[in-house]
């Protein structure tokens, strides 16, 4: 394939997606992603099984949601989105686990740090947690306690976006109906025409 037809594809594939990638439901999915992997690399085994179910479950998370936005069917995205939503709620409970097994505190849902981190907007254009970051959103990395309860945080704004976003997404189901449906209705459009 010439490096033209791959510049092609690449922008379609980068203007189709480009819906997806101005949310804040990507930009936190990001943002996740990028902290589980600090997390992953500061406290858990390389080699243990936690250690490959939490990356996995990250990754899901925003590669599920971006590939739903590629679909043609909105029935697709449907189901991706809703696999990249379970991924948060698994995430969640590895980070009560963790929490658990090392004797450290989950934060009560109404405890001020947890209202504050809350309260934290994801900017799309700012700048995002790198491997080099030593804190974010003033949570140190080098406190288990902390950062885990900074990602158990985020996963649960993130599942909430995700529920409206699916919300959503079923909503515009229900008015536009599914991909295979409206093939149907321009076959027998072009049928009745001809």
């Amino acid at each position: 394939m010439s490096s033209s037809k791959n510049n092609e594809s690449n922008e379609s594939h980068d203007k189709k997606a480009g819906g997806i990638k101005n949310t804040l439901v990507y930009w936190l999915a990001v943002e996740i992603y990028n902290l589980n992997s600090i997390f992953l690399g500061l406290y858990i085994s390389k080699f243990s099984r936690t250690f490959d179910q939490m990356e996995q479950a990250a990754r899901s998370g925003k590669q599920d949601l971006v590939e739903g936005s590629l679909e043609n069917s909105v029935e697709s995205n449907l189901k991706l989105s809703g696999v990249s939503r379970a991924s948060y709620g698994e995430l969640v409970e590895d980070y009560q686990d963790f929490l658990f097994k090392k004797g450290l505190k989950v934060w009560d849902k109404n405890d001020p740090r947890v209202l504050w981190l809350r309260a934290i907007l994801i900017d799309p254009h700012g700048p995002h947690v790198t491997y080099e970051s030593q804190e974010s959103n003033g949570i140190k990395f080098s406190d288990p306690e902390a950062f885990a309860n900074l990602l158990i945080t985020l996963c649960i704004k993130q599942g909430f976006l995700m529920d409206r976003f699916l919300k959503g997404l079923e909503e515009r189901f229900a008015k536009t109906g599914g991909f295979r449906e409206n093939l149907f209705k321009k076959r027998l459009a072009f049928k009745n025409e001809h």
